[in-house]
């Protein structure tokens, strides 16, 4: 293959998966990894992609970009729901009666996996707090889960309810565990675009007992602006693929327990 041909290859994969990986694309094209470094290297200076540890992501990407959360809601929807199931069955072992809940795709399948599985009138009580509308119709018909609604300013993008009084009223709250979503986790930590978010996000973390970030393997390895977790305040991470060895080595240090799914 030409190196012309082989970039353009590379090049599409790049746009329609967001992301690629120098060992993947060393293994599926036969070159060496150096080879694809130095390709990667041209697409950047293209603006195709842009360079990150261990590969790259399209150019299109980067620490602002924020999707609207009805166009992620079928993204990787088989790895979330996977996550959701490994999450429920976590919840239902651990005998928590107490669940704060964050806004997102994943947490939301989390939330419908909940619904299906919990047990019914008469099994135990769980009560969740949830600053996302969504969420909280959605638990709100379960006969054993009673839910409280953490109001705010709603933000359009991620229909999840935002600013000082949400930050407030979640400070009050001490459940056993709060399950949070990201848009990206490295090994600084976990990311997302909007301060507001953030800080909502932040105040979850603080209020936890236990903390748990729910991460599809899109997030990993990927950093949006704002930091609302260091790695060291994450107990457990569920996701549907291993984090790559220096993630993962990252997490051990910092004491994070991993669960894949």
């Amino acid at each position: 293959m030409l190196a012309t041909q082989r970039r353009d290859a590379i090049a599409e994969r790049v746009l329609k998966d967001g992301r690629v990986l120098v060992a993947g694309l060393a293994r599926e094209l036969g070159i060496t990894a150096e080879t694809v470094r130095r390709d990667l290297d041209a697409l950047e200076q293209a603006g195709v992609a842009r360079r990150v540890h261990g590969g790259a992501v399209s150019a299109s990407r980067s620490s602002l970009v924020e999707t609207a959360v009805a166009e992620r809601q079928d993204a990787n929807a088989d790895g979330k729901r996977r996550i959701a199931r490994l999450a429920c069955e976590r919840l239902l072992a651990s005998g928590a009666t107490s669940l704060l809940l964050d806004a997102g795709t994943t947490t939301a399948a989390l939330a419908a996996e909940l619904v299906a599985t919990w047990p019914g009138a008469g099994g135990p009580r769980l009560v969740v707090a949830t600053h996302s509308p969504a969420i909280a119709q959605l638990l709100a018909a379960h006969p054993s889960i009673e839910v409280h609604a953490i109001g705010g300013r709603i933000r359009a993008v991620t229909g999840a309810a935002v600013g000082a009084q949400t930050v407030l009223a979640i400070a009050a709250l001490r459940p056993d565990v709060v399950i949070l979503g990201t848009n990206g986790l490295d090994a600084s930590g976990a990311t997302t675009p909007d301060p507001d978010e953030a800080a909502v996000k932040a105040a979850i973390v603080a209020a936890g007992r236990r903390v748990a970030v729910l991460a599809d393997a899109t997030k990993l390895g990927e950093a949006s602006l704002c930091r609302f977790a260091a790695l060291e305040q994450i107990d457990v991470l569920l996701t549907d693929a291993a984090p790559d060895a220096a993630l993962a080595a990252a997490l051990d240090d910092a004491g994070c327990e991993v669960q894949v799914a």
